[in-house]
This record gives structure tokens, C-alpha cells and sequence, in this order.
């Protein structure tokens, strides 16, 4: 199970009772407020009698501790009979009208979907128990809005529902370093162009040195900058504990990393003294209402930083004022930095 969450049982079967809890609620707190129907799209929805995991396979899915446990779910779900389509409208209408029993019938007769969906996920640095459980929770949240009366079988409904919540999983659990979904998903388009590059033989043919960010760039019409600080969140993050890369023996890579608390080279340390002098010179020369909303702003000279709302009701001013003296500020601070020569770099 994932450690930075609660830990949660995979809901049970009919007749596994002891051996899990059904999770409190029905599932719906990230879900409220969605429609009730799933956009249109192409899905190719897993059958819930496709075969599952065999009892042998499930170590290797899990690995260690938990496999267990699992094997024994996935018989139980393996033994759940499944709805005939009449049963299926039967137990979804009674569901719908409130009868609580029937909606705990709909979750157990598709357990099966659900571990069906989480197979495909596999591989993506979150354990299949973790997979199936999230996915059991788009499962509740399906049942919650499926309209039998429309004449679908709920298995196509449900696939949706059911991914979202995989995938959602896969996008918060899989990285040692968190990233917001929304991040996560900029990130797949970037990768999913440099992938399409690479695959298209006459781009290949003209670039034998590889694809380059700017040709990525181009590709999805976005700032090359942008598309770089994305790359980079793609690398794997490495363990300060690792082993030097020289292979010297003894050494870790922390060794290699400079301490906050390092001074630095005396010629280091005194360009930075006189970039700090000249900021400081430049920032005394705006007029006091500048200097104060830039003081204020960024904290400068030991101050607290303060947000726009905090100094628009010190100063007297809207929100938008204190913004527009700050971007005049900011100008005169840049026109300032043009003049002396001093690089960006040099002021982070």
C-alpha cells in the first residue's frame, strides 16, 4: 500500500465477511458536482469475464508483503457470478430507488471490471491493490449516477468512471516526487510529441541527432522554455545515499552536492556582494512609493513579504494600483540591469 495514504481494504465480496471493511461513505467527496454522464469517447471497455490474474502472477504484480491478501480478493471476485442483462437493469433500478442491498449486489458483481481495468495499469509504479482499490471508488461513484432507463449496459457507463480514478492514482502515487495532475498531464502531452517525432521516419531522417526540444516546441506550439521545464520534470529523481558515478568507493553522491552553508570561491563571494550593493542602490533610487510596494512585495531588507491585498489596505489603494506600481517598479529595475550589464543568472 501506498504510505502516503490512510490504508484503505479492498471492498469484499458476498461471503468474505471478516476479511475486509467496506470503506465509510459512498465514495463521492472528488467526484461532487460532475455530471452525471462521462464525456463521449472511444472506449473499448475490459469485459468483466475477461480472465483475471492467475493465483501465481499475483506476487509478481504486488511484490512482498500484501500478495496474500490479494490472491485470496481475486479468488473471491473470480467465484462473483455475473448480472444478466436482466438482472443487471433488476438490481441497477432497485439501486437507483435507494435499496442499499442492491447497490452493495451492483459493486460485487462488478469487482471483476474493476480489477480488469487496474491490469492495464500495471507497471506504472503504484502496486495493483492500490489500483483496484481506486478503482472501486470510481466503481461506487458510477453506481451513484448510472440511469438504467437509458438502456446501456453498465459495464460501458462504468469503464469511464472506473479509469478516472485509476489514472488519477497513477498520476499522484507513481512519482517519488508528487507533481499536480494537471502538471502531470502537460507532461504526458510533451512526451507523448517527442514520442510522436521520434517515430515519424522522415523527421528522423532530417534530424539524426535527435529531437530537440524546440522541435517539440513547434510541434505543440508552446514556449520552448516551457517545454524544457516540463523534460526536465520527466527525469527519474536519484537518492543522495547512491553511489558516486566515478565509482569511487566509499563516496556518495551527497558528497558531491555543496553545502547551503559553503561560502563559495572569495571571487564568487564578491560578485555577489556587488550585485546585492548595486540591487540595493537601484531600489533607493525609486520614489518612496515604489520602493515601499517592492519592499513589501519581496520582503527585501529583512522585511515580511506582504500580498497585494496586505499593502493595498496599508497604502490606501486598490488591489490593481498597488499591481501597477509594482510592474513600474519592476521596469525601472530592468532597464537598470540592461544598463549595468549585470546577467539574469547572476541574481538566483
Amino acid at each position: 500500500m501506498a504510505a502516503s495514504r490512510s490504508r484503505r481494504t479492498l471492498l469484499p465480496v458476498r461471503g468474505s465477511a471478516g476479511r475486509g471493511s467496506m470503506p465509510s461513505g459512498n465514495g463521492q467527496s472528488e467526484f461532487d458536482g460532475e455530471s452525471a454522464h462521462p464525456p463521449e469517447e472511444d472506449v473499448d471497455p475490459p469485459t468483466a469475464d475477461a480472465p483475471l490474474p492467475a493465483n501465481g502472477a499475483v506476487g509478481e504484480m504486488v511484490g512482498g508483503e500484501g500478495a496474500d491478501a490479494l490472491t485470496i480478493y481475486l479468488r473471491q471476485v473470480r467465484r462473483t457470478e455475473l448480472f444478466t442483462p436482466a438482472e443487471e437493469y433488476q438490481t441497477a433500478c432497485a439501486a437507483r430507488a435507494g435499496d442499499f442491498a442492491a447497490r452493495q449486489s451492483m459493486i460485487e458483481h462488478n469487482l471483476r471490471l474493476v480489477v480488469n481495468i487496474a491490469k492495464g495499469y500495471l507497471g506504472r509504479g503504484v502496486p495493483l491493490s492500490d489500483l483496484i482499490e481506486e478503482g472501486n471508488l470510481g466503481l461506487m461513484h458510477a453506481i451513484t449516477k448510472f440511469e438504467p432507463e437509458r438502456g446501456f449496459r453498465f459495464s460501458t457507463y462504468a469503464t469511464w468512471w472506473i479509469r478516472q480514478s485509476v489514472e488519477r492514482a497513477v498520476m499522484t502515487q507513481a512519482r517519488a516526487i508528487r507533481l499536480p495532475v494537471h502538471v502531470v498531464r502537460e507532461l504526458q502531452q510533451v512526451l507523448k510529441a517527442r514520442r510522436t517525432l521520434e517515430g515519424d521516419a522522415e523527421f528522423v531522417a532530417h534530424r539524426p541527432d535527435g529531437v530537440r526540444v524546440e522541435d517539440i516546441a513547434a510541434l505543440l506550439g508552446r514556449d520552448v522554455q516551457a517545454v524544457a521545464d516540463l523534460l526536465a520534470l520527466s527525469e527519474a529523481p536519484r537518492s543522495l545515499d547512491a553511489g558516486d558515478s566515478r565509482g569511487d568507493e566509499g563516496f556518495t553522491l551527497a558528497d558531491t552536492v555543496a553545502s547551503e552553508d559553503e561560502q563559495g570561491s572569495p571571487t564568487d563571494v564578491a560578485h555577489t556582494r556587488e550585485v546585492e550593493r548595486l540591487l540595493d542602490q537601484w531600489v533607493h533610487a525609486l520614489d518612496a512609493r515604489e520602493r515601499e510596494v517592492l519592499e513589501g512585495r519581496y520582503g527585501l531588507h529583512d522585511r515580511e513579504p506582504e500580498t497585494l491585498e496586505v499593502l493595498s489596505v496599508r497604502l490606501g489603494l486598490t488591489r490593481e494600483r498597488v499591481r501597477q506600481i509594482q510592474n513600474e517598479a519592476l521596469a525601472k529595475m530592468r532597464r537598470q540591469l540592461a544598463r549595468s550589464g549585470v546577467g539574469r543568472d547572476a541574481l538566483f
